[in-house]
């Protein structure tokens, strides 16, 4: 009888304890932890994991990542963008396609950004609006050292992306890119910006420009030319390359800054070709052993390792072993951002430089930049 009695006590309380507890379980839903979520360079023209918050629970009681991400935003951005992204299929004469690709909307009259590889060794440009129709554009120019080419609708009122500031881009901000990977007309992917300022060596020519924003946004064979933008729809980059051994996606795409992009896209206007910049020097990556020898304060700028005689950097007293580490007070602290940040340039401009001598720093204001037939004929 006594053991009966336990056993029924026993129960009493365990259904007490099992009451009060999924009491307190529904009361308390915003703080329930729900399951994580599942979790060779080409060109390519050829939803993050971790506890979501209760939509109904107060922002300040959600957890910290998601309560500052952009991820509400995703859809108006979206909808901002792809409208301004197109299809583009580039035809020979006699109007066989030779490649396809996407391109941006940069004005109200029509001007599309696209990339070089895209629209070289064709004739015609057939572009697909986002609502289906078809027009054909006119190439006013492009730049093989930037893979950038810059086509013209004839058309008015269309609504173009606005560019943000590339220079002001971080490593681990939310990124959307949208083009047309495989003719899939209008596709959103999203990622984080990986690394800036990549050189992956595969723009051909002397004086080509890689400074590539890298993301993990999913880029494949048609989304060159397409948008990398910002959580606000901002233009950041034009979708360039990928790395990859199978020829697809792999986890690493490339975009041209879009700092650059309007720098090329001024000059195309302007005068039908870039006008190209130089400071005249050999330049070379800062290893640990060159900041020893320079009695530098850390491993970053960029190692002079010649001076062209009557250059921009001659005349500006730059010798031999010094070290760049800012234009304009941008930081130059690789060779990509160097190259990057002089191509915004015109020859003619004026610049400010900051570099290292001997352990010494030393500004100079006022290098007046030449052209490249101007270095060449010295």
């Amino acid at each position: 009888m006594k053991s009966v009695i336990q056993n029924i006590f026993i129960a009493v309380v365990s259904a007490a304890c099992t009451f009060l507890f999924m009491q307190r379980f529904y009361q308390l839903p915003q703080t329930v932890a729900q399951p994580a979520a599942t979790a060779q360079p080409l060109l390519t023209g050829q939803e993050p994991s971790g506890p979501m918050p209760n939509s109904e629970a107060p922002i300040n009681q959600r957890p910290r990542a998601w309560a500052e991400s952009p991820i509400e935003d995703f859809v108006n951005t979206s909808k901002l963008v792809t409208s301004a992204v197109v299809n583009i299929n580039t035809l020979s004469a006699s109007g066989y396609r030779v490649s396809s690709g996407s391109g941006v909307i940069i004005a109200t009259d029509g001007y599309i950004i696209t990339n070089h590889h895209v629209i070289e060794d064709g004739a015609k440009y057939e572009i697909t609006m986002y609502d289906k129709r078809k027009l054909e554009a006119e190439l006013i120019g492009s730049d093989p050292t930037t893979d950038l080419a810059l086509l013209k609708l004839d058309v008015r009122g269309l609504k173009p992306v606005l560019y943000g500031d590339s220079d002001k881009v971080e490593v681990g901000q939310w990124v959307l890119a949208v083009g047309n990977p495989f003719n899939l007309s209008s596709t959103v992917t999203a990622g984080i910006v990986s690394a800036k300022a990549r050189n992956i060596n595969i723009l051909r020519g002397s004086y080509s420009i890689e400074s590539f924003i890298q993301t993990d946004a999913v880029v494949n064979p048609g989304n060159s030319g397409g948008a990398l933008v910002n959580e606000k729809g901002e233009l950041i980059g034009i979708n360039t390359a990928i790395i990859s051994e199978s020829g697809g996606y792999e986890g690493y795409s490339f975009a041209i800054p879009a700092n650059l992009v309007r720098k090329v896209v001024r000059d195309i206007r302007e005068f039908g070709t870039v006008q190209r910049a130089i400071l005249g020097v050999g330049i070379a990556e800062v290893t640990g052993e060159i900041a020893q020898q320079q009695a530098l304060p850390g491993v970053a700028g960029v190692y002079i390792n010649s001076v062209s005689q009557g250059s921009s950097a001659a005349e500006a007293g730059l010798r031999e072993g010094d070290v760049i580490i800012s234009i304009n007070n941008a930081s130059t602290n690789s060779v990509p951002e160097l190259q990057e940040q002089i191509a915004l340039f015109r020859p003619g401009d004026k610049i400010s430089l900051e570099f290292y001598r001997q352990g010494q720093k030393f500004r100079r204001d006022n290098v007046v930049l030449q052209s490249l037939s101007e270095a060449g004929s010295r």
